[in-house]
């Protein structure tokens, strides 16, 4: 399953060259000019995950199959994109259809290349793209609004439901905040959910900085991560150089050797999915067999049979029950034989609430 980000930002804040070190591609152009990005990108990556390796060396599996996570590089916004600047409008759709924004911001100097607005102000980028997506989501509001208005008058049911949900948001939106600031009942998420506002979607603030500052940070990135704070997002530091130039590297222990010179022990790619993870409230389940060993991923609180149907609708459909296990046991007791010896396996039914590093065995009939 993984989960789909789009990565915004303003042009020349190194949105591209971040794209290309995740993916190892090079389907992104980088250049140093605005516009370089003219379709989006999508890039899918393994999610790095050191529990499936140690699955893997227990269960001597002949495959290994990591979930994936899909990045999509959406051209530089602009100042006037809701209005159709730039490629404003063409843009703005693409960020409606993903999980989550990845907001990079360019927190580093370089003459060499240009910036937009003409000098380096993580801050100032940051709101110029948010009130673009606020402007959008105000007009698309407006207008859904309207549609619902004729309907719930002739009474209705679910257009007077979906109004009284954009009767919450807009009014805040008009203030100049974004939609996930809105409080609302389980029931008005799901209809907010249908109502595809950009600023409804979590955000991941990137701090790209220069190379001597990628372990600690630098000024401009502790002013981003004050913002997150404030809005209750995440902000990560990466330096899209250093990516690019591990992601050049061929074995893992050269990418291992690399990062350790800089300080670093681990790349950008990991912190930037570890924060995704848990902005999007994202678990991860493994499946072991003598065939493959593979890692799944599925949303918090999620049930085994939702579980098993991330596998394969049928599964959940025709879902009786799951024989399942803690990682933790698994790698203590030596694999799945020992752990159901030692009285770690266990049947759950459809009630059971998936864990993080369950290791499931679904039993079904279709």
């Amino acid at each position: 399953m993984g989960f789909k980000c789009g990565i915004v930002g303003l042009p020349n804040v190194g949105k591209s060259t971040l794209f290309n070190a995740l993916t190892s591609t090079a389907t992104a152009e980088a250049a140093n000019y605005p516009f370089c990005t003219i379709e989006p990108n999508v890039g899918r990556v393994a999610v790095p995950d050191d529990r499936l390796n140690k699955i893997v060396a227990i269960s001597k599996s002949a495959q290994v199959i990591p979930t994936q996570l899909e990045f999509v590089d959406i051209a530089g916004l602009v100042k006037g994109a809701s209005k159709g600047e730039g490629l404003g409008n063409q843009f703005l759709a693409n960020i409606r259809e993903v999980d989550a924004i990845v907001h990079v911001l360019r927190c580093f100097e370089d003459g060499n290349i240009t910036h937009v607005e003409g000098s380096v102000d993580p801050i100032r980028d940051a709101e110029i793209v948010e009130t673009e997506l606020l402007i959008a989501d105000m007009e698309s509001l407006e207008k859904q609004k309207q549609r619902v208005e004729k309907r719930a008058k002739t009474g209705d049911k679910e257009s007077k439901e979906i109004l009284s949900v954009v009767e919450k948001v807009l009014p805040v939106l008009q203030d100049g905040l974004p939609a996930r600031t809105v409080e609302l009942e389980e029931e008005e998420e799901k209809i907010c959910a249908s109502l595809c506002l950009m600023t409804k979607k979590p955000i991941l603030y990137v701090c790209n900085v220069e190379e001597e500052n990628a372990a600690n940070g630098n000024s401009f990135s502790e002013k981003v991560s004050e913002k997150a704070s404030s809005e209750n997002a995440k902000s990560v530091i990466i330096s899209a150089s250093i990516e690019a130039e591990v992601s050049s590297l061929e074995s893992q222990e050269e990418k291992l050797e690399f990062l350790k010179d800089l300080g670093l022990s681990e790349t950008g790619l990991s912190r930037v999915i570890r924060a995704g993870y848990e902005l999007l409230g994202l678990i991860t389940f493994f499946t072991v067999g003598p065939k493959e060993a593979r890692a799944w991923t599925v949303r918090e609180k999620s049930t085994a049979p939702q579980a098993a149907g991330v596998i394969h609708t049928d599964f959940e459909r025709g879902f009786i029950c799951a024989d399942t296990m803690a990682y933790d046991d698994f790698i203590s007791c030596g694999g799945e034989q020992a752990a159901k010896e030692q009285g770690k396996l266990r049947q759950e039914g459809r009630g059971y609430i998936a864990k993080d590093g369950d290791i499931f065995h679904f039993k079904f009939n279709v």
